[in-house]
């Protein structure tokens, strides 16, 4: 895997850095999971290695946009909407799939990242980032995932780390 271009997840800093040609172009606050770092599936963790993007799903949609399932909902995320579905884990706007690459550590099994549905996504405005709080998966700002999402390719790198 060629790691001259890759996201940089920092679970300790809360941060996810776009890297371009060893160069670091932009950092993020994010929010990685409450329960922090781990592997295994129905842990609610997010998990550590190396990943790459699986696939980009929302490109046209409107900020805002909810999705279950990975597919959008027709909702657009609201306060009013937020109190209709208070337990919903909303994920928003853009979807980063992730899927892992290292057999036996975030790859296959009961520890296979893709198919724990762990995923880059937006999240809304009231969620607070650069502090833990999600179910596993990295949440960022809307403006921030729709930035991200233009610039990296199917495929793109992904280094989860602490």
């Amino acid at each position: 895997m060629n790691t001259d271009s890759l996201l940089d997840i920092n679970l300790s800093t809360q941060t996810l850095t776009l890297i371009l040609e060893n160069r670091p172009l932009k950092i993020y606050q994010v929010s990685t999971a409450k329960n922090g770092p781990g592997e295994v599936k129905g842990s609610e963790c997010t998990p550590r290695g190396w990943h790459k993007i699986r696939a980009k799903i929302g490109a046209d949609c409107p900020v805002n946009t909810v999705f279950v399932g990975r597919r959008p909902t027709g909702e657009l995320y609201s306060a009013a909407l937020a109190e209709q579905f208070p337990k919903r884990d909303w994920i928003l706007t853009r979807i980063l799939w992730l899927s892992g690459v290292e057999p036996g550590i975030n790859r296959y099994g009961n520890v296979d990242s893709a198919w724990r549905y762990i995923y880059i996504h937006g999240t809304p405005d009231s969620v607070a980032l650069g502090v833990p709080g999600s179910h596993g998966c990295v949440r960022m700002a809307n403006a921030d995932v729709i930035e991200l999402f233009q610039q990296i390719p199917i495929g793109f790198p992904v280094w989860l780390h602490e």
